[in-house]
């Protein structure tokens, strides 16, 4: 078992119930975790789209969890992984650069969002990649 993608796993399945929380804590939970102020008014005024949107990334990083726990041994082999891993770590890489460009110009968030929010996608991407590196060859 490869400990770098159970943690890969792991963050991502921490990540969806993070999210799944939002949904259910509403609108001090979007804005405490850097959703911005236009989805946390429309999580008080009970639009659906914060929670359709934020039911849909839930969907992404469950999947992306039951993939890295694939990669790394603890569940059986899914279709397409080392490809699907290689697209998991590369979206976060470029997610934790491209955020680091948002600091001067926030959007609604806050320049201390992108800025770690942006870190944990680096780590979180190099987590994957390096995890996949080691299990390349089992795969």
């Amino acid at each position: 078992m490869n400990k770098m993608l159970i943690f890969a796993g792991v963050f991502n399945a921490i990540a969806a119930l993070m999210h799944i929380g939002c949904i259910y804590f509403g609108a001090p939970w979007y804005r405490f975790f850097g959703a911005g102020e236009q989805m946390a008014v429309m999580a008080e005024r009970g639009s659906l789209q914060p929670t359709i949107i934020t039911s849909a990334i839930v969907v992404v990083f469950f999947i992306w969890s039951v993939y890295a726990f694939s990669a790394a041994g603890v569940i059986s082999r899914l279709p397409l992984l080392q490809l699907v891993l290689i697209v998991i770590g590369t979206i976060y890489l470029i997610r934790g650069i491209a955020g680091l460009f948002f600091i001067g110009n926030t959007m609604g968030r806050s320049a201390d969002f992108w800025l770690w929010s942006s870190v944990i996608c680096l780590v979180v991407g190099l987590i994957h990649l390096i995890g996949l590196k080691q299990q390349w060859a089992q795969l």
